[in-house]
């Protein structure tokens, strides 16, 4: 009866354990990357920080976590908590600039190459991402509705 429970736990052990480390193996990190900012130093700092001082790092480099939304008038970046306000007016506006052309990292397939994403954006909507751009505090985005914007992305990572 003991060998019994031992082998049960034994199988569910392992079961657990195989569980664990297909979790730990997500999929491959995409990275989309431009060379206009090459040698800036980005300040790292959380969503929540960066839209509770705004004011501080306008015209300032920074990387930044968030989830992205897109829609018709929409490029936003938004805090990934489920618990807080999402609301334009807690959001960040993207700004993304020709001037600043983003690649797939070892390729020259862009971040808005429809060709390679079947006439279709990269998809990357309600997606968390990390960003890196400068901060344009004066600049509120679509239709003046957004706290701020981030512009010149130099990076994305999905």
């Amino acid at each position: 009866m003991v060998s019994a429970y031992t082998t049960i736990f034994a199988k569910i052990s392992g079961l657990m354990i195989l569980l664990l480390v297909m979790q730990s193996c997500t999929g491959k990190k995409i990275y989309y990357k431009s060379n206009c900012d090459d040698g800036r130093t980005f300040k790292h700092i959380s969503f929540s920080q960066l839209m509770d001082s705004l004011a501080y790092y306008d015209n300032q480099y920074v990387e930044v976590s968030g989830k992205y939304q897109q829609s018709k008038g929409q490029s936003a970046l938004v805090n990934d908590s489920s618990f807080v306000d999402h609301s334009a007016a807690k959001s960040l506006w993207v700004e993304f600039s020709p001037e600043c052309p983003l690649y797939l990292s070892g390729t020259h397939i862009g971040f808005f190459d429809y060709d390679y994403n079947d006439g279709k954006l990269t998809p990357v909507n309600n997606k968390v991402i990390v960003i890196r751009g400068k901060i344009n505090a004066a600049f509120k985005g679509h239709l003046g509705a957004y706290k701020g914007s981030i512009e010149h992305i130099s990076y994305i990572k999905l």
